[in-house]
């Protein structure tokens, strides 16, 4: 397994630099950064793509889609523009030097219409279905995150996403999971991620809080073991979101510190991994 951290970590807004926080991933001893798509441009793909290999480290990406891109939209000309956009993203994952893209792509985050909810996931499907031609020509894959009932209505669990992945028909569409979802969602960790097994494609790890893993009461035992029952040998990503005050933070809901500094809290956050997953 290869451990990274989401550069989110440390960033105020979405839209800061992130090079500067390269140096400090590299210190720190990982494998790898994430970085977000969002305020990104061609010219500061290229650049940060540049910047991450300078500094001896991997790269994935992860980003969502607007109300404006929306492709679970009942007008056709938004899920078109979104489809597009998801092609963007591919090409700009791609350019940026990364083989991965996750997170909430299947639809806006914190938009919710149940009575929908059928139609809107065949829509995903066929999204995905669409930009199947790109994640193969740009060596990419997609990992579609299931976030907790807060956030959205469509992917909550597991099984849900897989049957999305599924329903995409290309083998380059997969799941992210995420501990801290997870410990809000299943009732069996264990049997949802081993229910993932090969259409688990990145994994996020937080504590219950949103803060350093082995800090809190997610069953780090239980979650090692279905990885290792799957033979999992992907990415581990230390995905925490502590500092508030921030605007970054006030999209999470984060009134309240949950570590005190960042940096202390990627490099714990390390040491957990490497005992727990190494």
């Amino acid at each position: 397994m290869k451990f990274s951290v989401h550069a989110g970590l440390w960033m105020a807004q979405w839209t800061d630099e992130i090079t500067p926080i390269l140096k400090t991933v590299a210190d720190l001893g990982y494998d790898g950064v994430e970085v977000s798509l969002l305020g990104m441009s061609d010219d500061k793909a290229a650049a940060l793509g540049k910047s991450v290999r300078d500094h001896g480290l991997e790269v994935t990406c992860s980003d969502g889609l607007s109300i404006q891109k929306d492709i679970t939209s009942d007008d056709p000309a938004v899920r078109e523009a979104g489809i597009e956009y998801l092609k963007w993203a591919i090409r700009t994952t791609s350019l940026i030097g990364s083989r991965g893209l996750a997170g909430v792509l299947y639809a806006p985050w914190g938009v919710f219409d149940p009575a929908n909810k059928p139609v809107r996931a065949e829509r995903s499907a066929a999204a995905f279905a669409a930009v199947a031609d790109e994640l193969e020509a740009h060596d990419v894959t997609l990992g579609l995150e299931a976030i907790n009932r807060f956030e959205t209505d469509l992917l909550n669990t597991s099984e849900e996403a897989v049957n999305m992945a599924n329903a995409a028909g290309s083998s380059r569409v997969g799941v992210l999971l995420d501990t801290f979802h997870l410990n809000i969602e299943e009732k069996d960790i264990k049997g949802a991620i081993t229910n993932a097994a090969d259409k688990l494609v990145h994994f996020h790890v937080s504590d219950n809080d949103r803060g350093v893993p082995g800090s809190g009461h997610v069953p780090w035992d239980v979650v090692k073991d279905a990885l290792d029952n799957i033979n999992y040998d992907g990415w581990i990503v230390a995905e925490m979101f502590v500092i508030a005050g921030n605007p970054a933070s006030k999209d999470l809901n984060i009134w309240r510190n949950i570590e005190p500094e960042a940096t202390a809290a990627a490099q714990q956050a390390l040491s957990f991994m490497r005992g727990q997953f190494g």
